[in-house]
């Protein structure tokens, strides 16, 4: 006779977690994707009472009664399973009563892609807002002193006695510059809450032809702009300008990240179209939505600023302004939409996803 664990060993082909429990709700197997999911190795998972991995654990230990039971042959429902100093699991699980008195429950566990990505889009969302009023807050508070400084400056520039001018208006002058440097930096700051929103119809393939032109007259050699368009893709009502400007400032950081490869002659980025089925956005359900994505070649986003790049003023360059991603973000939003990145060395993924009618 075959031991439970020999004749389990098929699933770990599946992707999909699966736990078999004792009858004393200790896990008696695991497979691939179960230790994957739960972040733990088969021998250290022996033995546990599956209910204790979780803060919550007494819901599944309550299905796991009712199974044993047999009150029900298999129960399926969605579960947020919290972990100590860990991110919470968000599930589908399947529970199966088994006619085995050794082995009487078996637990599918499926981790539930779709919740993830409205938790993530919703502090997305939140991280957006609140980037806004700080940014307005901060804006405002540095504009009024800044004039300030600036006039005082010029003022005393004027009072300054005419044996010194040369040697003293130095100082001053760098005084009304840095004073007009942090003055552009506040007015980019302010500008997509300045700026109205022109609506009118809009042509995708328009926009990204139009940046393309751009890049191509700023990085003549080096650099190969390969384009992948969905023809089908409608027309839109929005801003062509506030989409014009956020592509390039995604294309354009991308050039900067590519300079090395640049200089190789074999930088890369694409423009890449599609139309989505049935997306949810900000919890509003379309029936279809644009899918841009513009990816390049380059060494990728670095870990440490991964998961800040829409932050205003986070730059992972030298001399960066750190705004480019945050004005892009606010631009798409603006259209009711969402950018989404996904980043690894060779490979940088940003994509736009926006309602279609």
């Amino acid at each position: 006779m075959k031991t439970p664990l020999t004749s389990l060993a098929g699933l770990d082909l599946l992707t999909s977690a699966v736990i078999v429990l004792d009858a004393d709700s200790c896990i008696m197997y695991a497979n691939a994707a179960a230790e994957s999911l739960l972040g733990s190795s088969f021998k250290a998972l022996t033995h546990q009472r599956l209910s204790d991995l979780f803060l919550n654990g007494e819901e599944l230990l309550a299905v796991f009664e009712q199974a044993v039971a047999h009150q029900f042959a298999d129960k399926r429902q969605d579960l947020t399973l919290e972990r100590s100093g860990r991110d919470a699991l968000h599930v589908h699980s399947i529970v199966t009563a088994l006619d085995n008195p050794d082995s009487p429950v078996l637990i599918e566990l499926r981790e539930n892609v779709q919740q993830l990505k409205l938790d993530r889009e919703e502090r997305m969302l939140d991280q957006s807002k609140a980037n806004k009023e700080l940014i307005r807050n901060l804006a405002h508070e540095i504009k009024n002193p800044l004039g300030g400084i600036r006039g005082a400056a010029q003022l005393l520039e004027l009072e300054l006695p005419e044996r010194h001018l040369k040697e003293l208006r130095e100082y001053t002058q760098v005084i009304i510059k840095e004073a007009d440097r942090l003055q552009t930096l506040v007015d980019r700051l302010l500008a997509p809450h300045r700026l109205p929103h022109i609506v009118g119809d809009v042509n995708i393939h328009e926009v990204c032809e139009r940046v393309r032109s751009l890049m191509v007259a700023e990085f003549p050699q080096g650099l190969t702009i390969k384009r992948d368009y969905d023809l089908s893709i409608p027309e839109f009502r929005g801003d062509k300008e506030q989409l014009i400007q956020a592509v390039l400032n995604i294309a354009h950081n991308a050039a900067q990240a590519l300079s090395e490869r640049i200089k190789l002659g074999d930088a890369e980025i694409i423009f890449r179209t599609r139309v989505m089925r049935q997306m949810t956005l900000a919890k509003v359900r379309y029936r279809l939505a644009l899918d841009l994505h513009i990816i390049d070649n380059g060494p990728g986003i670095p870990d440490e600023i991964r998961n800040r790049i829409f932050y205003p003023l986070v730059s992972g360059r030298d001399g960066g302004s750190g705004l480019g991603l945050t004005l892009a973000q606010t631009f798409v939003e603006q259209h009711l939409g969402a950018i989404e990145c996904e980043s690894r060395p060779g490979c940088t993924d940003f994509r736009i996803l926006i309602p279609l009618p």
